[in-house]
Formats: structure tokens, sequence, C-alpha cells
């Protein structure tokens, strides 16, 4: 068997092998979006559907006092952390 014969026999496994994987996970994706789409149809997904609703961020885009207290209290920390990492 001379080299260009062996070059062409891995061109060609490689494009099989290539080609097999390509058909294979185009497969699972069609499945996982078949069965996310079935699950969504059955209401399976209710109890996800819930909890999202419950820790959705608010439609107006405000954050609490609170949050922007703790945020603040955070990056003033890691500042002067950085300053004495620094000196």
């Amino acid at each position: 068997m001379t080299i260009s014969e062996m070059l062409q026999q891995s061109a060609v496994l490689t494009f099989f092998g290539m080609t097999v994987v390509f058909i294979f996970l185009w497969f699972m994706i069609v499945c996982v979006n078949w069965v996310g789409k079935l699950v969504h149809k059955m209401g399976w997904d209710k109890d996800i559907q819930e909890t999202e609703n419950k820790f959705s961020v608010r439609q107006s885009g405000s954050v609490s006092p609170q949050v922007t207290a703790a945020i603040s209290a955070a990056v003033s920390e890691y500042q002067q952390k950085e300053e004495i990492d620094h000196v």
C-alpha cells in the first residue's frame, strides 16, 4: 500500500467518521427539542414555571435599597483590599 493510498483511505475514514458524528449530534438536538416541546405541551414543567415567576426580576428594573447597600459595601471592601495588596 503506497502513501497516497493510505492518505486517501484516511481521508475517507475521516469524512465518514465526521459525518456519523454530525448526524448523531443533529439527531440528539432534534430529540431534545421534541422532548422539550412535549414536556411543555403536557404541562410537566409547571413547577419550573412557578419557580421562575417567583424569583424573576421585577419588570420595572428597580432594585431594593438593601441590595444596593450590600453591593456598595462589597465593592468598597474589594477596593480597599486591592489597595492593601498593591502597597
